[in-house]
């Protein structure tokens, strides 16, 4: 019985492939006539086949190596992901500390070390006043009405948001103002609203 190479390397190939033309061109060479003829056609049949089972065994192999590379970077995203999800609570307690200016000394070294750490692993804060309010990444607690707006808008920050890539890990916390109804912006906001086609201007003559 012969036994099955371990462990080949695409590079083999060719060596194979040497090896099994050598073995035919000395059974052609054996042979005589149709005997010959027939031999080298086994040969080249086997040739073909050993050809084609090489070939599948080193897609297989990079299909593997492909799925092994994603299934890491996967687990590696997860981990870190768990990981800055749970630092999140921290970064509050930092953020109020600094609004009460309590984050000085040896405790601001620190804390500005942590906020560097975690922004070059991907975590993003984000939240700002006077941003227009967006459903997808914030999370009204609080409404308003003022004049000094034109769309609904987020005019305070109770506790900001964090992402990471596209990813929304907590929605930003605000206060949302809205036009004040009767107003001209409102007005205006409610005329864009109904006709969103038409322009500033007015129509064209």
């Amino acid at each position: 019985m012969t036994d099955k190479p371990q462990g080949g390397k695409p590079g083999d190939d060719s060596a194979a492939e040497e090896a099994v033309i050598k073995a035919a061109e000395e059974a052609a060479a054996g042979g005589s006539g149709e005997s010959g003829s027939d031999d080298l056609a086994a040969a080249k049949r086997e040739l073909s086949e050993r050809t084609g089972d090489l070939q599948r065994l080193q897609a297989e192999y990079q299909n593997y190596r492909k799925r092994v590379e994603r299934d890491r970077l996967t687990v590696r995203e997860i981990a870190v992901s768990n990981i800055l999800e749970s630092l999140i609570p921290v970064l509050d307690d930092i953020g109020r500390a600094r609004e009460h200016g309590e984050v000085t000394g040896g405790f601001k070294s620190v804390a500005e070390s942590l906020e560097t750490v975690v922004a070059k692993l991907g975590l993003q804060q984000f939240g700002k006043e006077g941003e227009p309010f967006d459903p997808t990444m914030h999370e009204a607690l609080m409404h308003s009405y003022s004049s000094d707006v034109t769309e609904d808008t987020c005019v305070q920050v109770l506790q900001p948001g964090y992402r990471i890539g596209e990813r929304i890990i907590r929605p930003a916390m605000v206060a949302v103002a809205e036009p004040q109804p009767g107003s001209q912006a409102s007005s205006d906001a409610e005329a864009k609203s109904a006709d969103p086609d038409k322009s500033d201007g007015g129509s064209d003559s």
